[in-house]
């Protein structure tokens, strides 16, 4: 074989007296690796002048140094924290992140998704709801030896496999709060039929009312899909019955923000005529006039641990096993809530 006289990766085990994996290590910013055989490594990388070969590794690995984020969600916010926390994950490395929106309700979405998987050659894939309760689709990645992560509002996966909070228990505590100071006549804006996220919430919400032996009229439920629009329109119809709610729960912050401007249209002040609790605790929970109380969703570090789990093969087991599975989100209390106006 010809010399070519250009360093390799074994050229630099050899010297520093480690393994392969311990130089990929290296190179890829693992946590695990102690900082004498970082500083050893490195120093036998700069003394060679070793550049890694990505398209040599990746041929070696048959996979391409590439993480897919697949979703079909409607909440842009959302899917952007989620790439924020993988990008988080994957600085330094060498690895990329390419995002593939899909169409759930098309007749060939899992041949989409094979077709996407099969020509880009991903390293792991991350997996957004509402699709990642999509079964098919997990299977589809055990079939092609794809590594992958779901996301959810609850397990929907084996602790490997998945990252989730715990919407339900934390809309619960949400809820109580209302009830505890006074409130009884309770809305929800509801999110979109079919995703799991939105029945996990409405759950808590009927949890909380329940417990406290509140009835629901169904009146007092509206029907959004996580934009300011369906938000806005959802709350017009809490706020035209008689008598009106004096609380909103609304499944998101998009919509909640959507509910102060349709309560303001009316001349309502918040909190005083009308208190609003979202959900997400995104930029315009804090942004917006009275600060809106809502429910902290760890969304960045959810989408942080999913790639580390997709790459335990270079960052060793053990992080994997660091990695939590479950990310309890919290109440975050803010102005948007008090007691309701005396009658």
């Amino acid at each position: 074989m010809q010399n070519t006289g250009k360093p390799t990766i074994n050229d630099v085990a050899r010297l520093a007296g480690v393994s392969k994996k311990t130089v990929s290590r290296v190179i890829n910013r693992s946590p695990l690796l102690n900082s004498d055989t970082r500083a050893k490594v490195e120093a036998v990388i700069a003394d060679l002048g070793y550049v890694p070969n990505v398209q040599a590794r990746a041929l070696a690995l048959r996979r391409n140094f590439l993480l897919g984020l697949i979703h079909d969600n409607p909440n842009a916010q959302m899917v952007m924290n989620v790439q924020a926390g993988i990008l988080e994950a994957i600085r330094d490395t060498e690895f990329e992140l390419i995002v593939r929106p899909i169409d759930r309700g098309s007749s060939t979405m899992l041949a989409d998704v094979r077709n996407f998987l099969e020509r880009q050659r991903l390293y792991g894939v991350l997996i957004l709801p509402p699709v990642s309760e999509n079964e098919m689709l997990a299977d589809l990645c055990r079939e092609l030896d794809i590594r992958y992560v779901r996301m959810g509002s609850t397990a929907l996966d084996t602790p490997e496999h998945t990252v989730a909070s715990n919407d339900c228990d934390v809309v619960t505590e949400a809820v109580n709060h209302l009830i505890s100071l006074g409130h009884r006549r309770i809305g929800l804006i509801a999110g979109p039929h079919g995703f799991r996220s939105a029945r996990e919430r409405r759950k808590g919400f009927e949890n909380a009312l329940a417990a406290a032996d509140i009835k629901l009229p169904r009146s007092l439920i509206a029907d959004g899909n996580y934009t300011f629009e369906s938000g806005q329109a959802a709350a017009d119809r809490l706020l035209d019955l008689s008598p009106r709610p004096t609380a909103i729960f609304a499944s998101n912050d998009e919509m909640a923000a959507a509910a102060m401007h349709a309560a303001r249209r009316r001349g309502m002040e918040i909190p005083k005529d009308l208190s609003i609790i979202g959900f997400d605790d995104t930029a315009i929970a804090s942004h917006i006039w009275p600060p809106l109380t809502t429910v902290h969703w760890p969304i960045i570090s959810m989408g942080r641990s999913a790639a580390l789990k997709l790459l335990t093969e270079f960052f060793g087991d053990e992080l994997a096993v660091e990695e939590p599975s479950l990310f309890p989100s919290t109440l975050i209390h803010r102005a948007s809530v008090a007691p309701p106006r005396e009658e």
